[in-house]
């Protein structure tokens, strides 16, 4: 899809009803095609070109014009966020283009009051580049009546300037970590979490009291969760929880400006646990995450189908598949064009292995709604979510005695992925896939001691504890204990 496209797909039908009243207010001339081209993005007509110009020597112009669409698109859209949004940040960021329309046409004394007032919130919100601004402008009317002393003013833009460049140090250090992950990630670089860790900090001179905060407690979970589900091992970050818990514990009540990276790190604990088959203090964190998320709306809208998910995994894991299923079931018919993509997916594939674990044939039908190409999946969901989908597809084609298309999908799992586990070290999971292989082929495979002994040699690998490693080997042990793959990976949960 071109970039055009998603952002006209970002807009409702209202908003679209809206911008094209925008269009029509701005167009000076009546030929202008750039409502028709609208139309041709709407019904993802491909002959667009050919409807607007006649020859194809007005290609040049029809690129012309798309990009005068888009520009026009961006500036609605600007407009359209900055009307509409009602948080903290953007009272005051108003206040502060305000302030300076009232300074800059001499009525000082309400200005002032202005930027007082937005001063106060950029401090309770800690928009520290927001208060370098608002700041600034103090500055530059300090000789106006009405203006604050200049030597406080100087020494709170001072103070300012420092904590900037703490959060800038936080945010390369945050970024530094991000680039290591996907080396980690993508080509298989060794990294020890605790090395990178102590490196960064010494290499962006952060203290002790630096990582003390909502954001950076965030942004280290956030980095450890990441590494952990790589390494598929989230025994590894236990000390980073453990930390964080102790950050909450020790907070007082937290500001409203607080509350994204505090939904989130609950989010960050609620999945650590779930990982470590804990399920109650899971479901614990899930319950404070939600009493949180009804405070704020445009939280719950952005976090409620993360929390659905993992309250779903929490009840399959411990023996109430019916609920899991039909808790996924009402939180996808309930999405729409503002869900996320990437919460969505994770929804059918999370309902697509409870249905097929419990060997229910509807588990195809969710499968076939996973219709991504494998390039958006591993660049939205990552490599090994991408990995995992296509192990379950092999898995639930053969369940159904779809032996062919199995097979056919395998060959292609091992052409696409076969360089890269072997470049990332993870030829364990090619040593799953020959067990599927071999099963395929000649099912009577799984009653042979050698056969049975090669699937239970994987549950002794550390990095093969997770659940859902679990629930792909309790697929293989299935095929001779004759009972579900469900019953089989709650045994081994237990």
């Amino acid at each position: 899809m071109d970039s055009l496209s998603e952002l006209v797909n970002l807009l409702n039908s209202n908003d679209k009803k809206l911008f094209r009243a925008f269009l029509e207010r701005k167009n000076k001339r009546e030929n202008v095609k750039n409502l028709r081209l609208l139309d041709l993005i709407e019904t993802d007509d491909i002959n667009g070109l050919n409807k607007l110009y006649n020859t194809k020597k007005n290609n040049d112009a029809y690129h012309a014009l798309r990009k005068r669409l888009q520009d026009r698109l961006l500036l609605f859209l600007s407009q359209k966020t900055f009307e509409s949004t009602h948080s903290e940040t953007y009272d005051a960021l108003r206040l502060v283009v305000v302030s300076r329309f009232l300074l800059e046409n001499d009525v000082p004394k309400i200005a002032f009051k202005c930027l007082d007032k937005a001063e106060r919130l950029a401090e309770h919100l800690e928009q520290f580049n927001l208060l370098n601004e608002l700041l600034l402008l103090k500055l530059q009317y300090a000789h106006l009546p009405g203006a604050e002393n200049l030597d406080a003013l100087t020494a709170r833009f001072m103070q300012n300037q420092l904590h900037m460049q703490r959060e800038a140090r936080l945010n390369m250090a945050y970024a530094f970590m991000r680039q290591e992950l996907q080396e980690i990630h993508l080509k298989g670089k060794i990294v020890n979490l605790s090395s990178l860790m102590i490196a960064t900090i010494r290499k962006y001179k952060i203290s002790e009291q630096d990582l003390m905060t909502y954001k950076s407690i965030y942004q280290i979970l956030f980095i450890a969760s990441e590494y952990a589900d790589i390494q598929q091992n989230y025994s590894l970050i236990e000390r980073y929880v453990s930390r964080t818990n102790q950050f909450i514990q020790g907070q007082p009540l937290q500001k409203h400006a607080y509350l994204f990276y505090h939904i989130s790190i609950l989010y960050f604990l609620a999945n650590f646990h779930l990982r470590q088959k804990s399920f109650d203090r899971s479901t614990s964190y899930l319950k404070e995450m939600m009493d949180l998320m009804e405070t704020d709306s445009r939280y719950y809208t952005v976090f409620y189908l993360r929390h659905q998910l993992l309250s779903a995994l929490n009840l399959f894991f411990t023996g109430s598949a019916h609920d899991a299923t039909a808790l996924l079931q009402k939180s996808l018919s309930g999405t729409n064009n503002r869900s996320k993509p990437e919460d969505i997916e994770d929804l059918r594939i999370c309902l697509t292995m409870f249905l097929a674990l419990c060997n229910n044939r509807g588990s195809l039908k969710q499968l076939s709604l996973l219709t991504r190409t494998d390039a958006w999946y591993e660049k939205k969901m990552g490599m090994l979510w991408t990995i995992r989908k296509h192990l379950m597809e092999i898995l639930v084609q053969a369940q159904f005695a779809n032996i062919e298309v199995a097979m056919s999908r395998l060959s292609s799992f091992r052409r696409r992925y076969k360089k890269y586990l072997l470049k990332t070290s993870e030829e364990r999971v090619l040593l799953f896939v020959k067990l599927v292989e071999q099963y395929l082929i000649k099912p009577d495979v799984a009653a042979e001691p050698a056969y049975r002994k090669a699937v239970l040699i994987l549950l002794d690998e550390v990095g093969n504890k997770d659940i859902f490693t679990l629930s792909f080997i309790a697929w293989l042990m299935a095929r001779w204990e004759k009972k579900t793959g469900y019953e089989v990976v709650l045994g081994l949960i237990k």
